[in-house]
């Protein structure tokens, strides 16, 4: 039969508990295990489309190299200011819903067009032909670079009429950052008033980053 703490053993063991149960989770670099701070960078692994926490210097080893397992990925924002897509383009694109990105897998040779869900994010069947109208239009779109950059669609405000579109180029991490926001935040059929709270601050914090003001001006 095991033996009864003393009282004052007890009352140590208990802080010890919550403490544990109040101290966070520490993030470290999947690489070389060293801690990393709550902003940090990612790889990718294209083949199966894995994001992987790394330090600078783990992540810098990756930053431009052909064939490698994994790849860094960028931090840069960029708000498109004047691009250019149609309603019937859109449409065309087959996204069932008025939020999504886009692309280009190295592994598969193509564009893939992922839109966020409460399951997780879903793949769009996408019309070759009218991305290669989108890309003519919008030659930018040339520039993304393969697994590690997408294009990122916002017109959820342009469809009730609240706001125009939003497009943005951004590292895919932050795309999949939107996709767990999401997952989290969702409640009931509509979503609930806390997620679309949470995705109004993530578009504003990725216009912050890209030197964009409240109303789409430049900083």
């Amino acid at each position: 039969m095991p033996h009864a703490l003393h009282p004052q053993q007890d009352s140590a063991f208990a802080a010890l508990r919550q403490f544990a149960r109040k101290r966070k989770a520490v993030e470290r670099c999947e690489m070389c295990s060293l801690e990393l701070a709550g902003e940090h960078e990612h790889l990718v692994e294209p083949a199966n489309r894995k994001l992987i926490c790394a330090c600078a210097a783990c992540a810098i080893l990756f930053d431009g190299q052909s064939g490698a397992k994994y790849k860094r990925v960028p931090r840069q924002v960029l708000f498109l200011r004047d691009f250019q897509l149609t309603d019937a383009q859109w449409d065309g694109l087959m996204v069932p819903i008025e939020m999504a990105f886009f692309f280009n897998s190295s592994p598969h040779g193509k564009m893939i067009a992922l839109y966020p869900s409460p399951a997780g994010p879903t793949e769009s069947l996408l019309s070759l032909d009218t991305w290669a109208d989108i890309v003519q239009m919008n030659p930018i779109l040339n520039d993304m670079q393969a697994d590690v950059t997408a294009l990122l669609v916002n017109r959820v405000g342009h469809v009730r009429g609240a706001s125009s579109a939003e497009y943005y180029l951004v590292p895919i991490d932050e795309c999949y950052k939107l996709v767990g926001l999401i997952r989290t935040h969702w409640r009931g059929l509509s979503g609930g008033t806390e997620v679309w709270r949470e995705i109004g601050a993530f578009f504003a914090g990725l216009k912050k980053r890209a030197g964009v003001g409240q109303e789409g001006s430049r900083v």
